[in-house]
């Protein structure tokens, strides 16, 4: 006996004899190929003809997907299967698919969880239900491992309690697979998902602009104030880093002559993982020639609007204990203004050493790398986004804050730039478009002297990029929308990791 078959429970190993019995027997445990002509939901959709045996006229369907119950009754049986769109019960007779399908393979060598396909015609049992009467029956795939199959008991008091349900939030992220399969509820959420997307796409493309691709491995990072990854390119000999943004690429777009571009890119930030973070997320990026922030919040609110309409049928949406209203437009609310109301201290104008006094009164803990921005935005995080249950603009951020963010035109010492808070967390972050590349030298200089003193997190010089502006990009306006959290929103999600297929877990 080799060390792996010394692995196997005792429930594995069965399964691996009867996927050896069953070759021996000359069939096919996984064979290439089988003719489905209907899914779950066609058969049980009444469209069908129903049919009773005899029928000359009856229609014949193939219908496949996996064995999830059994119940035998000697020389016939019920079981019920599951494709990607429910399930669908079958009935099968020893008498219409031959003694040894029948008594062999079915009812010896099948196991729940095994795939199946079924030719036959639909009928209705006596209490109603649509069920799928075999007159071919093949086995598809010879499952190897059990499903983790609850248990239902009565207790002492006569209540109903259940056993092994596959609950274990931790174990379900790290086998996905057997997640879907055993709590088919759950790709609800991510077909939610992507008819999210796809509305956020159709908004976008209606409105003239233009998807584009852009690189993920960048010899640059920028874009935004995150740590990378880093990783080698043997044949040039030189690191490269994954993107934590594809702004700066896009804005070279709007330079070469695009009115509108927009991305859904996959980023990646060295950062811990939470419920609201995972190292690799995805986002959409748009940026638009000619236009400003204001416009950017008019165009974002109805844009997210529409996403609220498509997927509910309504711009109200509940999450958790919330009935979050996405009807525009959105308040919107100056930074300092909203600091002031929530946490009782006026930051604007305020220098290093009187935030440090604010922020130590405000209980909040600093390292001494800590500059303006940074304290900022630790008070900004703990006294107000959280309150912001509603959809709601931030606007008008200190200009330490965005290095990438064109000067307010009215306000000294701020920039035209807003963040979108929803449900307590910033699902958006957008500007008016830094497009002076003096200024914006001596902006990523700044951030460089950060780096420096211990601030890892911020901005790199990208002097390609520097180039680019210097042969002029137009006014534009810039958003980067976090799908992977907008997408908890709108689905109810406690945690992203509700959202991603395979998110990131520790080891």
């Amino acid at each position: 006996m080799s060390n792996q078959e010394l692995t196997h429970s005792e429930q594995e190993q069965i399964r691996r004899e009867k996927r050896a019995q069953l070759i021996d027997m000359g069939v096919n445990p996984y064979p290439p190929e089988f003719n489905q002509t209907h899914n779950s939901a066609e058969i049980i959709s009444d469209e069908i003809l129903i049919s009773e045996e005899g029928d000359e006229n009856k229609d014949i369907v193939s219908v496949a997907g996996r064995v999830m119950a059994l119940r035998i009754m000697g020389k016939a049986a019920f079981f019920h299967i599951q494709d990607s769109q429910g399930a669908l019960q079958v009935y099968i007779r020893r008498d219409d698919v031959g003694v040894e399908t029948y008594n062999t393979v079915f009812k010896k060598l099948v196991d729940i969880g095994d795939i199946v396909g079924i030719t036959g015609f639909v009928f209705k049992t006596r209490t109603g239900e649509t069920t799928v009467h075999a007159e071919q029956f093949q086995l598809l795939t010879k499952t190897l491992r059990p499903l983790p199959t609850p248990k239902e008991v009565e207790n002492e008091e006569g209540e109903k309690v259940t056993y092994d349900a596959f609950s274990d939030k931790e174990l379900r992220y790290r086998q996905r697979y057997i997640d879907l399969i055993v709590n088919p509820e759950v790709k609800e959420t991510f077909i939610l998902r992507t008819k999210m997307v796809q509305s956020m796409r159709n908004f976008m493309n209606e409105h003239g602009y233009l998807e584009v691709e852009t690189p993920i491995l960048q010899p640059v990072y920028g874009g935004a104030s995150a740590r990378p990854f880093v990783t080698h390119h043997n044949t040039l000999d030189m690191d490269l880093y994954l993107r934590i943004a594809n702004e700066l690429y896009l804005k070279r777009l709007i330079v070469g002559g695009f009115d509108g571009v927009y991305e859904f890119s996959k980023d990646f930030r060295n950062e811990g993982l939470s419920r609201f973070h995972n190292p690799e997320f995805t986002q959409v990026e748009l940026y638009v020639a000619y236009k400003d922030y204001k416009w950017m919040m008019n165009f974002t609110e109805k844009m997210i609007e529409n996403v609220a309409k498509v997927l509910h049928g309504s711009p109200e949406v509940t999450v958790g204990d919330h009935i979050i209203d996405f009807s525009s437009p959105w308040p919107r609310i100056p930074m300092f203004e909203a600091i002031e109301q929530f946490a009782g201290h006026n930051l604007y104008g305020k220098n290093l050493a009187e935030l440090k006094n604010i922020a130590t009164e405000l209980h909040i803990e600093m390292k001494e790398s800590y500059g303006v921005a940074k304290i900022i935005d630790e008070i900004f995080g703990t006294y107000v986004e959280p309150k912001l249950i509603q959809p709601t603009f931030i606007t008008d951020y200190p200009v330490e804050m965005s290095p990438l963010t064109k000067k307010h035109r009215n306000k000294e010492g701020l920039v035209e730039r807003f963040e979108c808070i929803c449900n307590g967390k910033e699902i958006a972050n957008a500007y008016t478009e830094l497009n002076d590349p003096v200024d914006q030298r001596e902006r990523l200089e700044a951030q460089a002297s950060l780096r420096a003193g211990g601030d890892h997190e911020a901005m790199t010089i990208d002097e390609d990029f520097l180039r680019a502006l210097e042969y002029g990009m137009p006014p534009t306006a810039g958003i980067g929308i976090g799908i992977d959290r907008l997408s908890m929103i709108m689905t109810n999600s406690e945690s992203i990791r509700d959202v991603l297929f395979f998110p990131q877990m520790k080891p």
